[in-house]
């Protein structure tokens, strides 16, 4: 497996060991444990959940919830997930407590049924279940990432957005990224990203994010046509997508088949428009794939300079944070080169 850092670079005597913003967690609200809202139940199951979530004694409960899940009808099994979900949501105890009761596995399993609504509260329930760092490596041991790629592809809407903030989860485990990847999520989380809503979008971005730090990856995403939605949620400043989008950009175009999908999708546009009109931070990421993107290739520097980048780049460099100024005066540099003899000699010697 190949790991990247996406943008450790030099230019003329400057480093570059991050291209990105610094405070990229911000632009990703975590996916923390399901939000589909409490299922119906009946007084007296209200009030054995509240006994069970207060209490430091609940390991008999979940045995028996367990043991449901390995054998009851279809109905009892939904009950049974539905518990197991409520008890693992805001509890970091008993998450571990569930999992070391043997419930991952028959979980996993309801991944597989045909039962729409019983997949997905399996789903919901591995999700919370991998809020705790402690049970993600037994999850991802127990065989989970092909379950959830399948729900992943054939689940409900929550279901959906719920297996890919799993992945996401597990792929925090590096050695996850590139099974992941090649058990065929890439793809549907670049599904999920064009087609999904609002809450899909978002858990798709977070776990391509985390995904594409591998080499791999970055291919699979670019060949399942990542760039096309990437480019149209960035200039949407209306989607409240625009940062996430640049954040798993600018995780691509270390690689030069990004690259040239970003310019073939329009994306220069795009780009120069965020640096004029978008946030501090929307700057400052823009600017960063901005000067990779033309570090290499005089064709791209033109074409940035084309679309009237230099005016909002000089004021950047004049009005931004530290970090924002320091790439914007770069880049500018870099855009006002000639193209031929000693100083382009110069500007093509950048090592990455």
């Amino acid at each position: 497996m190949e790991m990247e850092n996406p943008a450790n670079f030099s230019y003329m005597g400057r480093n570059f060991s991050d291209l990105s913003n610094g405070d990229n967690s911000s632009a990703f609200s975590e996916c923390n444990s399901d939000r589909s809202g409490e299922f119906p139940t009946t007084s007296s199951q209200s009030r054995r959940l509240l006994i069970a979530c207060a209490s430091d004694n609940s390991d008999d409960m979940i045995q028996q919830l367990v043991a449901v899940l390995e054998a009851g009808s279809t109905e009892e099994q939904k009950q049974a997930a539905m518990e197991i979900r409520l008890l693992a949501k805001n509890k970091s105890e008993n998450r571990l407590k569930i999992a070391r009761n043997g419930a991952i596995k028959p979980l996993l399993s309801l991944l597989s049924s045909s039962d729409l609504q019983l997949q997905e509260y399996g789903v919901t329930a591995i999700l919370n279940l991998s809020l705790c760092d402690e049970n993600k490596e037994l999850i991802a041991s127990s065989g989970a990432i092909k379950p959830l790629v399948r729900s992943l592809k054939t689940g409900t809407a929550t279901a959906k957005e719920n297996a890919a903030c799993a992945l996401f989860r597990l792929s925090q485990i590096e050695e996850n990224k590139a099974a992941i990847g090649r058990s065929g999520a890439i793809p549907l989380l670049v599904n999920l990203l064009e087609c999904g809503g609002f809450r899909g979008k978002k858990d798709a971005s977070t776990a391509l994010y985390s995904l594409c730090s591998v080499k791999e990856n970055k291919i699979k995403a670019v060949e399942s046509g990542i760039m096309k939605p990437l480019v149209e949620l960035m200039a949407d400043f209306g989607s409240n997508m625009v940062d996430k989008s640049a954040y798993v950009l600018s995780v691509l175009v270390s690689v030069p088949e990004a690259r040239a999908a970003l310019v073939e999708e329009g994306g220069i546009p795009v780009l120069v428009e965020i640096v004029e009109v978008g946030s501090q931070r929307q700057k400052e990421i823009s600017v960063a794939i901005l000067l990779q993107l033309c570090q290499n290739s005089g064709v791209h520097r033109n074409m940035v300079v084309r679309e009237g980048a230099i005016p909002p780049l000089v004021a950047l460099s004049q009005s931004g944070t530290n970090r924002a100024k320091q790439k914007a005066e770069t880049l500018t540099e870099l855009l006002r080169q000639p193209r031929s003899g000693k100083v382009a000699a110069r500007a093509s010697d950048v090592s990455i």
